[in-house]
């Protein structure tokens, strides 16, 4: 007989997560109102809080077009605009995220105006494209690549890439951070001509001191993740790390809604209350998930799968201290550079020298006492998949913690297989279950 009582989701969602969720749809939607009345919009890359308290402080609406990449991806949106980067020229094995791009990009020029297909209002037309040079292969490239379809100027961010032991060498770090601080001296030298207005240094001193307290905030509330059963799950995760790596909106607002949730997973934690009905595997998630399938979170939560982790390069930094720092472009370099190398200390201390994206999975693994990890290597993004070889060899067999591999991409439904993913995880539970000895065994914690 068949209960007309509503299923029972599988993950048990935080209630204050979709206000932060919200504030992307509002991104969206102030960037075309800006546009109508000619306030101005910028395209911007990811930067890791480098430009963004900048770009606010000269009052320009910024929206992102590797995060609009996922929202193409979500709303079944992203294969037409492929195809038309496919057939202006573009190579189909280039970033997801840039080929979305530059196909939205040829369609509103064909238009004159934003798609009608475009969801959430799609991205206004900006008067500048703020390009970054850090990690990925497209990156700026890509930017300067839009100029075919757009009349824009292109500026980019740097970040020095040091090697874990370079870093540590005696005045790396000054040097890294007295480059940052000039970089974006001319950047604001650049608006300021750009926009035919100063820069208000009062306001960018505070807009910088928000966003670092959601930062400091941010991190805390993944700290409360650690617990058992852990009352986050990484679809939440996902849903509203963007109030702090996409600054959206007003980082006050912002800052109201991750206390909010700070809140509400400090309650789950006091009161035992976990992400999914009964904790069988704790998981670490490894790159950008698959947009287009997030269901299949839901389905491995009903194994009672809970991924209490994910990709390092989404959270916030390790926090440190520039409370005494006057110039709000050294707190901006120190909270950017902060990002990067956090785990370098830690890298160098265990020889592994991928400080960066390898290194602190292992960090996570032990942290957060994971079972196993969901690895998920993508066809159009290198970045983020060049080193998941060896993030597996380095779980197994420092950690005896075995991880699923399942081929995607971040905007390309057709790469990710869903059932072949589901019967790989059979067989990593039998892993996990074998591995729980071997740890036991060998003396480790969990």
């Amino acid at each position: 007989m068949m209960s007309n009582e509503k299923k029972k989701r599988a993950i048990n969602r935080l209630k204050t997560m979709y206000p932060l969720r919200n504030l992307i749809d509002e991104m969206y939607q102030r960037g075309v109102e800006a546009s109508k009345i000619g306030k101005p919009t910028a395209w911007s890359m990811v930067n890791w809080w480098e430009a963004d308290p900048i770009l606010k402080a000269m009052d320009i609406e910024i929206v992102y077009p590797e995060n609009y990449g996922a929202v193409c991806a979500a709303f079944g949106a992203a294969p037409a605009y492929l195809d038309r980067s496919d057939s202006d020229g573009f190579p189909t094995h280039m970033c997801g995220y840039a080929r979305n791009c530059i196909g939205y990009a040829a369609r509103m020029k064909d238009l004159g105006e934003i798609p009608p297909e475009a969801p959430m209002g799609g991205m206004a037309k900006p008067i500048l494209l703020l390009a970054s040079g850090s990690l990925c292969d497209a990156r700026y490239k890509w930017f300067q690549a839009l100029g075919r379809y757009l009349d824009a100027p292109v500026w980019t961010v740097e970040i020095p890439h040091p090697g874990v032991e370079e870093s540590f060498r005696e005045g790396a770090y000054e040097s890294a951070i007295n480059f940052m601080v000039k970089e974006l001296g001319e950047f604001v030298t650049f608006l300021e001509r750009l926009l035919a207005k100063k820069m208000d240094w009062d306001k960018l001193a505070e807009i910088t001191d928000d966003i670092i307290k959601i930062n400091r905030l941010w991190y805390e509330i993944n700290e409360l993740r650690k617990a058992r059963p852990c009352p986050m799950h990484s679809r939440d995760f996902w849903s509203c790390m963007n109030a702090s790596l996409y600054p959206a909106g007003d980082p006050k607002e912002s800052l109201k809604l991750y206390q909010d949730m700070y809140q509400e997973v400090k309650d789950r934690v006091e009161n035992k209350i976990g992400a999914v009905a009964e904790e069988k595997y704790r998981l670490a998630f490894a790159e950008l998930p698959p947009w287009h399938d997030l269901k299949i979170f839901d389905e491995l939560a009903e194994r009672g799968w809970n991924f209490v982790i994910e990709s390092w390069a989404y959270h916030p930094p390790k926090p440190i201290d520039t409370s005494q720092v006057s110039n709000p472009l050294e707190r901006i370099a120190k909270e950017t550079y902060q990002w990067f190398t956090g785990s370098f200390k830690g890298a160098l201390k265990a020889k592994e020298y991928m400080g960066y994206f390898a290194y602190p999975y292992l960090e996570y693994a032990r942290d957060y006492q994971c079972d196993g990890a969901l690895l998920h290597p993508l066809l159009t993004c290198r970045t983020a998949t060049n080193h998941l070889m060896l993030v597996q060899d380095r779980l197994l067999n420092k950690l005896k913690i075995p991880s699923l591999v399942a081929e995607g991409d971040i905007v390309d439904l057709k790469l990710f297989d869903h059932a072949d993913t589901m019967r790989k995880a059979e067989t990593l539970e039998e892993m996990m279950d074998h591995y729980r000895g071997v740890r036991r065994e060998e003396g480790l914690e969990w």
